[in-house]
């Protein structure tokens, strides 16, 4: 009786442990904090990291600002990236070379996934802001190596 009384207690705690209810995470637009860009972007960036850490294993979810004018010169990542326009004009096009007339015209509400591998670059017209989500750890590779400004001399 008291063994089974013992694993009736613990089943009832096993129970009462699991169903602890998950805690959203919620952010309004005014308390997103910005800070500079990665050294994996040109220049002129900037980022917020909403969830998760893009640099470890997990979910993560990020937001970039980017300037008029602003390039990502062809690239690719080895997971899926899933980007959703919230403002401005995002242009993607896929290969190996930026060429502005072969992008698709993202605006706000836009969504693409680039699936892993693919070799992907985007452009910004007008003050862009994207959220970029997808599991980490986040890396990006450029088609051509001179194009990557972390091999850039330091200024």
């Amino acid at each position: 009786m008291r063994i089974a009384a013992a694993a009736a207690a613990a089943v009832a705690l096993l129970c009462t442990l699991t169903a602890i209810p998950a805690v959203a995470q919620v952010k309004s637009g005014a308390a997103v904090k910005w800070g500079p860009g990665p050294a994996f972007l040109p220049r002129g960036a900037k980022l917020a990291v909403l969830e998760g850490d893009p640099g470890a294993s997990g979910v993560y979810t990020l937001r970039l600002r980017l300037p008029n004018g602003y390039t990502i010169k062809s690239h690719f990542h080895p997971t899926d990236e899933h980007i959703t326009v919230l403002s401005g004009t995002f242009l993607v096009g896929m290969g190996d070379t930026v060429k502005a007339r072969a992008t698709q015209r993202l605006t706000a509400g836009g969504f693409i996934t680039a699936p892993k591998d693919a070799h992907h670059y985007a452009l910004a017209r007008g003050v862009t802001i994207i959220q970029v989500h997808g599991e980490g750890p986040f890396q990006i590779t450029y088609v051509k190596p001179a194009d990557d400004p972390r091999s850039a001399p330091p200024k």
